[in-house]
Order: C-alpha cells, then sequence, then structure tokens
C-alpha cells in the first residue's frame, strides 16, 4: 500500500474529483479525513470507505473561513495523532468576462481557491514538522496556464494557485514538506457541468468540443486525476516539489 497508516486531509471530498482522490488514497492505506461544505455527499463518502473496511471521517467546513480550518485541523490530529498529506482540492467555479463578475464573485473564487490552499498549509505545517515532513498536493488546473474565453475569475485564481505552490515548495523544502500541484484538464465532473451550463451547450456538443481539446479526444474520469494526486502524495515522488502535473489528455501541448 502507498499510503499506509498515512493521515491525509482532503478538502472538497465530497464529490467528482475529491470523492475519486478520498477513496483511492484509503484503498492505498491513508486514514482520511473528507472535508466539504457538503454534508449529505461528504458523509456518503465517507459510509462508502468505510464499507470497504477504510478508515474516515466527515468534517464540515469552508476552506476560505481560517477559524474553520483550524477546527478541522485539530480534529483530525486529535483523532489520528498527526498528518502527514494534505489535498487542497476545495474549488469555486465562478465564470464570466471580467465586466459580467462582481466584487462579491472575486472573493469567493480566491476564498475557496486560493486562500484554501493558504489557510490549510498554516495550520497544517506545525503537524507535518512534528513528523519530520509531508506532502502538499494542490488541485490547479489547464487552466493555471492557458486563458480560455469569458473564464477570467476562475482562470486568473488559478494560476495564482501554481504561483503559491512554487512559493510554499521554496519556503517548506527545509522541512521535508513537499508541495505540488496536479492540474487537470476536462474532466468529467459537476464543475464540469456547471461550465456546460454556462456556456448554454447541450450535452453532446459540449463533450464533443471538450474532447477535440486534448490530444487523446476524450475528456478525463476523475480516477485518472486521483491517480497523479496518488503519486504526488507518496514517496514515489519524494523528489519531486514546487512542480505541476499536467492530467489533460495533452490538452496544454497543443
Amino acid at each position: 500500500m502507498r499510503l499506509k497508516n498515512k493521515v491525509c486531509i482532503v478538502t472538497g471530498g465530497a464529490d467528482g474529483i475529491g470523492r475519486a482522490i478520498c477513496e483511492l488514497f484509503a484503498k492505498e492505506g491513508a486514514k482520511i479525513a473528507v472535508v466539504d461544505v457538503d454534508s449529505v455527499r461528504g458523509m456518503t463518502t465517507v459510509e462508502h470507505i468505510n464499507s470497504k473496511k477504510g478508515d474516515s471521517f466527515f468534517v464540515k467546513a469552508d476552506v476560505s473561513n481560517e477559524n474553520d480550518v483550524e477546527i478541522v485541523v485539530k480534529e483530525v490530529v486529535n483523532k489520528y495523532s498527526g498528518i502527514d498529506v494534505l489535498v487542497s482540492n476545495a474549488a469555486q467555479f465562478v465564470f464570466g468576462k471580467v465586466e459580467d463578475v462582481t466584487l462579491d464573485d472575486w472573493t469567493k473564487v480566491f476564498g475557496v481557491n486560493v486562500l484554501g490552499l493558504a489557510n490549510f498549509t498554516k495550520y497544517c505545517i506545525p503537524e507535518m514538522k512534528k513528523r519530520g515532513g509531508g506532502s502538499i498536493v494542490a488541485t490547479a488546473s489547464i487552466s493555471s496556464f492557458k486563458a480560455a474565453p469569458a473564464f477570467v475569475p476562475y482562470n486568473t485564481s488559478k494560476g495564482a494557485l501554481l504561483q503559491m505552490v512554487r512559493c510554499l515548495a521554496l519556503d517548506l523544502a527545509e522541512h521535508n514538506i513537499r508541495v505540488n500541484c496536479i492540474c487537470p484538464g476536462a474532466i468529467k465532473t459537476k464543475a464540469s457541468e456547471y461550465h456546460r451550463e454556462f456556456v448554454k451547450m447541450d450535452p453532446i456538443s459540449f463533450e464533443k468540443e471538450a474532447s477535440e481539446e486534448s490530444i487523446l479526444k476524450r475528456i478525463g474520469k476523475p480516477i485518472e486525476v486521483a491517480y497523479g494526486a496518488l503519486f504526488l502524495a507518496s514517496d514515489e515522488s519524494s523528489f519531486i516539489t514546487g512542480t505541476p502535473l499536467m492530467i489533460d489528455g495533452g490538452a496544454n501541448a497543443l
């Protein structure tokens, strides 16, 4: 098992990529704290993991709220006595051109997508130091690299997230804490459904267009992203830090 007895926090673990990460990590022997604002789906993730003889529990929290984050970290440490891995996966999807979005939109998208990582890293660092190191994996995006029409808030937040990953990797290397990010392309999730609704396309046309954006000519599955997160969380990537891992079917190469 690649994460045997490792204590992992996964934000945005209730659905989509986050749920796939939680389930895969548990299968690989990790103890999982599933963090999300969605209690119903979050508990469903936990129930599924524990029904397979995994070890997980759910904590409801808003990652943009520092007090919530501090409470989550304390609960995880109280239950599992430490933290080895943080997967900062929670995301807020705000689309539109700059003239279309409000200050509240900007606050929302940066609060979750950028401050979410900052908040959790801040409170996880002391616990990781006690363990002699750790691994932090953030879910960035192909949008960290490529511009897209009417995608200004989301793209900007993911660009900022990538730069934060590099800065954190530099600052935390002396503590043996590695910081990397996965960068998904088009993945079949609830988030892609939000995007489809925003651009007002029918499901078949949307999937066909998204598939054409990659070299592999298809959209990805959450489990394919989860395996990338597993690699970066595990000791197999012990000499990798400050690095974005593209999981986009080659879209960024075009």
